[in-house]
């Protein structure tokens, strides 16, 4: 009995990133939070770069992929969009991890800030010029600001998380 609650904690905390990412993702948590007026953040980002930087095979890519087109579907989007700038995303998480030999977590953080931008630039470029969807430049520019403070804290909560049980 003691076996199968370990065995179900420890699978569950496996599988909390993906969980945590698909929730976000189908609630629009990435949008705002509306209790506190201004204060908007990208879930989604910080889970995929944080992921694809430690741990690139605990959240597969495809199941980014799938989680953008879900995304893409829940914000009204094109599809395929929200996948494309994931998949950004992680590449740049993929180029700071086979170029860093001592990970350190304020360099992580400035490319991932630096990610966040390109990302939200292609992304405004591929929304206001191809698809004509009208964007508002002042709440990206207070996500975006929010997204980089939040990584500090998410990041060593899923640190904690990595060390303990995954």
């Amino acid at each position: 009995m003691v076996q199968k609650k370990i065995n179900f904690k420890a699978r569950l905390f496996k599988y909390l990133p993906l969980i945590l990412l698909y929730f976000s993702v189908l609630n629009e948590l990435d949008v705002d939070v509306p209790i506190f007026g201004l204060i908007s953040f990208n879930l989604p980002f910080i889970i995929i770069f944080y992921w694809s930087l430690k741990d690139p095979d605990h959240i597969g890519n495809g199941l980014i992929f799938i989680s953008g087109i879900f995304n893409d579907v829940t914000l009204g989007y094109p599809i395929g969009v929200s996948s494309f700038i994931y998949l950004t995303i992680i590449a740049f998480a993929s180029y700071l991890r086979n170029i860093t030999l001592r990970p350190n977590i304020y360099k992580d953080s400035i490319v991932f800030l630096i990610a966040i931008l390109f990302a939200n630039s292609v992304n405004a470029s591929i929304l206001s010029f191809i698809f004509s969807i009208e964007i508002n430049y002042f709440v990206i520019t207070v996500n975006i600001t929010f997204t980089f403070l939040l990584y500090f804290l998410f990041a060593r909560m899923f640190n904690y998380l990595k060390t303990t049980n995954i």
